[in-house]
């Protein structure tokens, strides 16, 4: 008798144990689906109705130049180095959803302001160059000005905008931002660049195309409010890195054919070097991802440039990092088969793109979308090569293509399904950017409407 109540009360306990398991299986799913859900209500309200917050942010909410794994590798493979990790924790964070985007500032005048934190976590610190105001000596502040001015007048003169939002907002950045702090981001109302530490492979995120990577970061949240997940966060990583190196081109007088089409040029120190070891490296490289940087300190550059090998990952947002090469090599291309200044047709196309693209477009219905832009502002001569390019990387413009989904998300449900079954705890390092990628083909998802 008491033998069979053992029994019986072992019985229960297993069960209850199996329910336990599943309940959390089902729970470590729906965290998921939250997370994205929340991601894209808050920045699409951001875009839509902001609400008044201090400008001062114990922990700001951004969108960063130097991506998540790119910490996590120089973190392992420096250990002794705290301050990777440190970063890498407080990057991570920033990408999280959970933080209300903060509002503009509009000004109507789109005056530059530039402020020096001074190695505190603070923004925007102190004072240390207005609009007007002639150059104070120290070559992160001026070069910061310079960089903000270069990109207002980008907008207004290209593409008839009236800074970030179009209504003449300031353009506030924080420089010497945190100590050793190793990335440089925008926080929805201002950029702000970190300070290396002595003993960092990187020389200053103080350059010209990370400054217009940032601020078309702001643009892009007041044109379309991009989600920053999978393809259509991919896509916001891409825009910024398209008019940041647009900026950079039409300042020094570069076409396409002749540009090194590199990402931060001038990010690391001099023995950093490019993936053929020989050529000056960058942090991504339009024309040819996946070569920007190869160095036993930093590894190597893990970029695809085509759909094939295309990054599914739970970890940088769904691959927002990673996957923004596929769509800058169809750029890149572009432009140089089109010839001249890349910022003229294929900087105007990609524009018109953007402004109609909405807030969670797939790669291959933006890719539509720059063929409508091109059609509509009469570039009709252009949209075969357009075509080629975003075929060459593998994406068929398409104005009904699969709906934007966290990669991996399919297989996602079906190893937590199968863990249900199993009685099995979901193994959350698989969930995270240190866990492993999968590169291939894009998990199927159901036909836009």
């Amino acid at each position: 008798m008491d033998n069979n109540n053992t029994n019986v009360k072992d019985g229960a306990d297993k069960v209850a144990g199996r329910d336990q398991v599943q309940e959390a299986a089902k729970n470590l799913f729906d965290d998921f689906a939250k997370t994205a859900k929340v991601g894209e209500q808050q920045l699409a309200q951001a875009t839509t109705n902001p609400v008044a917050a201090p400008r001062t942010l114990d922990r700001p909410t951004g969108l960063v130049v130097v991506p998540p794994y790119l910490l996590r590798e120089m973190a392992n493979r420096n250990p002794n180095n705290k301050s990777f990790a440190e970063t890498l924790n407080k990057t991570e964070e920033m990408l999280t959803p959970k933080a209300a985007v903060e509002p503009s500032v509009v000004d109507d005048q789109g005056k530059i302001e530039v402020y020096d934190a001074k190695g505190k976590e603070v923004h925007p610190g102190d004072k240390a160059r207005f609009e007007g105001e002639p150059a104070i000596g120290d070559v992160e502040v001026d070069n910061t000005y310079d960089y903000a001015k270069s990109a207002r007048e980008f907008y207004k003169d290209v593409l008839n905008r009236n800074s970030i939002d179009d209504k003449g907002m300031k353009m506030i950045s924080t420089v010497n931002y945190g100590d050793n702090y190793e990335n440089a981001f925008w926080n929805g109302s201002q950029m702000t660049y970190g300070r290396p530490g002595k003993d960092s492979p990187f020389k200053s995120f103080v350059l010209e195309d990370v400054a217009g990577h940032e601020v078309t970061h702001g643009v892009i949240e007041k044109v379309s409010g991009m989600i920053y997940w999978g393809q259509s966060g991919a896509l916001n990583e891409h825009v910024a890195d398209v008019f940041g190196e647009l900026m950079q081109q039409k300042r020094k007088g570069i076409t396409a054919d002749k540009a090194d089409w590199m990402i931060g040029d001038g990010l690391w120190k001099d023995h950093i070097k490019a993936a053929d070891g020989v050529s000056p490296s960058g942090l991504r490289n339009m024309l040819n991802p996946g070569t920007a940087y190869n160095d036993a300190s930093v590894g190597k550059d893990p970029q695809p440039g085509h759909m094939k090998d295309y990054v599914q990952t739970w970890g940088d947002n769904g691959g927002v990092h990673y996957n923004s090469g596929i769509p800058n090599r169809a750029f890149a291309t572009f432009a140089i088969a089109v010839g001249g200044n890349a910022w003229e047709k294929p900087g105007q196309i990609w524009y018109e793109a953007l402004k109609n693209a909405g807030n969670n477009p797939s790669f291959q219905q933006f890719a539509q979308h720059t063929i409508d832009a091109a059609n509509k502002l009469g570039y009709t001569g252009e949209v075969a090569k357009l075509q080629k390019a975003w075929e060459d990387v593998g994406i068929t413009p398409s104005a009904k293509a699969l709906d934007n989904i966290t990669p991996g998300a399919a297989e996602k449900r079906e190893q937590l399904e199968q863990l249900q079954k199993d009685g099995q705890k979901p193994d959350h390092d698989h969930d995270h950017d240190h866990g492993p990628v999968q590169r291939g083909s894009v998990p199927r998802a159901r036909k836009a409407a």
